[in-house]
């Protein structure tokens, strides 16, 4: 297939569900992440078996909504993390297309994945903080038509040598090309939640699906939904996990997720992958990142593989 990179295969490539973590990975809530130390995680996390890192796209920090990801530009960020990383796959999680020009996109991510040898996976998204869409000049009510004319924008850029596009971004006439192409002939696609569109288009244009945390049957139906119009096409989904010291600890629910002991998370992941999930991002708070993602890596992780 012509996005299978090395990211996308890290991921997807076998029958086992794989795990990833986002950034910030010191403090979730923390605005202005120590950078040596995030990469000191990050390499720490590819060592003991996480398969991703994710990395969010927050233009602009709003402190209503609650945190500032992980504060840092994402292209940037991720450039800088490829460099400290060697075979874990990076993503976006997510990017968002409307406040983005799709020709920006293209470069950035074309970039990042022929620096990174191919790892780079794109969770794509509408945007969700409103006050965002004013500060860009966007149309908060055409972000829908907006993202499914940058997919359409990405997608030919990457596959084309001077491509003739005409789109609401603008006009491609055949006399300019984008530099560098990817590592394959279009970077992998997995666009977030519905991103305003139906699961039919999703499944159409998507090379995936990444969704959050439902309770297991609205899950299941939404499995079901997803199979019926992508096939084979891989589901992933967030789920906020906080581990409990005892390890027999029933779950307590959280929101999008559980705090839970590593016996009861390794029966859940097992389930979600019985159920067809073949990826989730999972989080790792506490005082001490690196402890808490070893700890996670070996009572969960390896018990679900």
């Amino acid at each position: 297939m012509d996005h299978r990179n090395a990211g996308y295969d890290r991921l997807f490539g076998t029958e086992t569900l794989s795990f990833g973590v986002g950034f910030p990975l010191t403090d979730a809530r923390e605005s202005r992440p120590p950078v040596a130390r995030e990469m000191e995680l990050a390499s720490h996390a590819e060592r003991v078996g996480f398969d991703a890192l994710w990395a969010r796209d927050v233009p602009l920090y709003w402190p209503r909504f609650g945190d500032a990801g992980q504060t840092f530009e994402t292209w940037t960020w991720l450039s800088h993390v490829a460099a400290h990383t060697s075979d874990v796959a990076l993503g976006t999680a997510s990017a968002v297309l409307p406040l983005r020009h799709p020709l920006h996109v293209a470069k950035s991510a074309a970039s990042i994945d022929r620096l990174s040898d191919g790892r780079l996976v794109l969770g794509v998204a509408t945007g969700d903080r409103d006050p965002e869409f004013q500060a860009f000049g966007v149309d908060a009510d055409e972000r829908g038509e907006l993202f499914r004319e940058s997919v359409d924008v990405l997608r030919t850029v990457w596959r084309e040598e001077f491509p003739e596009l005409d789109s609401g971004w603008g006009t491609l006439d055949g006399s300019l090309d984008l530099v560098p192409k990817p590592t394959t002939e279009t970077l992998p696609l997995l666009p977030t939640g519905y991103a305003r569109q139906s699961v039919e288009w999703i499944g159409d244009h998507g090379d995936g699906w990444f969704f959050y945390h439902l309770p297991m049957n609205t899950l299941e139906s939404y499995l079901d939904e997803w199979r019926s119009v992508a096939g084979e096409k891989p589901y992933a989904m967030a789920v906020r996990t906080e581990l409990a010291d005892d390890p027999k600890a029933e779950p307590e629910p959280l929101h999008l997720g559980y705090r839970a002991g590593s016996d009861w998370f390794a029966d859940y992941f097992r389930t979600l992958d019985e159920m067809g999930v073949d990826h989730v991002l999972v989080s790792t708070p506490g005082d001490d990142p690196e402890a808490e993602l070893t700890r996670f890596a070996e009572e969960v992780v390896e018990r679900v593989r």
